[in-house]
């Protein structure tokens, strides 16, 4: 009996030594990791070829089967660049501000800019009365008005402070406040204008009955400038260049497809807003909005040189200017497009 039960353990304990031994073998042979890509954007038409490239699928299909995409969306650039710099996100659609101001916070090692997205976008509205008074005596209508931008520091907030600058305005009240704010204070008429982003401006004109006297690209060398573009983390870049190139030929293809289908964009693109935001833009709103801005994969790059130097002088970018020499990384756009941008 006790050489019975003798064998039956060593019987047992093989048995188990199998079954281990075979669960093994399943675990660490042919299952195979996926890539994760991580993705950050806003929900807003500038940042157009995110919303559209997430709803029909175009990002995942160019990355493939293997790769997961995983998105986050932002309401700040500020967000986003700290993001990045956590790692929660390796690519992103954002504006030049932010990501000149993350590249310098990091000492020029964190995030490298490798395409253009948008251009344009951007308007001074203001009270119907201070319109009229604009188109006779031009900026110096603006002295002892109070403007708001969307946030200290921001693309719009430097290009307004730079226009006050460039015209000599000394008393023109500053006031960064959140675009939603801005709508109801404007309504109200506790601002006298905005420096605004698009749909916003389109917004000010519609719901609170404001009048655009500038569109900001008639203040820019053949009427462009950039207003958002694509971001990288350094080591995903470094790690996976080959994604990166994925992500960018899906980037340039949704480009492409949005400048021949604006109509259907536009609908993406709302639809896109109302799932994120809860509320879609007004068509109209929408299609005003979309006049004044330009999809582009062009960086700009003579463009975002400007606005840092306007942010520098406006004391945002520290004691020393700034090197802005190894911002760009534009190897692969150019690969891929067949230009040296």
């Amino acid at each position: 009996m006790k050489k019975a039960k003798v064998l039956l353990l060593a019987l047992v304990l093989a048995l188990g030594g199998m079954v281990l031994v075979g669960a093994g073998c399943k675990n660490g042979g042919d299952d195979k990791k996926q890539t994760t890509v991580k993705l950050g954007y806003f929900p807003n038409i500038t940042h157009s070829q995110a919303l559209v490239g997430t709803s029909n699928g175009k990002f995942q299909e160019s990355l493939g089967s293997d790769v997961k995409l995983d998105v986050k969306t932002f309401n700040a650039g500020p967000t986003e660049i700290e993001a990045l710099f956590a790692g929660e996100i390796d690519l992103g659609y954002i504006g030049p501000s932010p990501a000149v101001n993350g590249y310098i916070k990091s000492n020029g090692e964190s995030l490298r800019i490798i395409s253009g997205a948008t251009s344009g976008a951007a308007v001074l509205v203001l009270q119907k009365d201070l319109a009229e008074q604009f188109k006779k005596d031009g900026a110096k209508a603006l002295e002892g008005k109070k403007i708001a931008s969307p946030q200290q520091g921001n693309t719009q907030d430097i290009s307004l402070r730079h226009y006050i600058k460039e015209n000599n305005l000394k008393n023109v009240e500053i006031v960064p406040i959140a675009n939603a704010d801005q709508l109801t204070m404007f309504s109200q008429k506790q601002l006298d204008g905005s420096w605004a982003p698009e749909p916003w401006g389109a917004r000010l004109v519609k719901e609170a009955e404001g009048a655009i006297s500038i569109d900001e690209r008639i203040l820019w060398p053949n009427k462009k400038f950039c207003v958002a573009n694509v971001i990288v983390s350094t080591k995903f870049l470094e790690e996976h260049p080959d994604l990166v190139k994925r992500f960018l030929q899906a980037h340039v293809d949704l480009t492409e497809w949005i400048n021949e289908n604006p109509i259907e964009a536009q609908k993406i693109v709302n639809s896109e807003i109302e799932k994120l935001t809860t509320k879609k833009l007004a068509e109209d709103v929408l299609a005003s909005a979309w006049e004044r801005m330009d999809v582009t994969v062009n960086p700009l790059k003579d463009t975002v040189t400007t606005f840092s130097g306007w942010a520098f002088d406006a004391g945002f970018l520290g004691d020393k200017k700034p090197d802005l020499s190894n911002l760009y990384d534009l190897n692969i756009l150019n690969e891929i497009t067949g230009q040296k941008y």
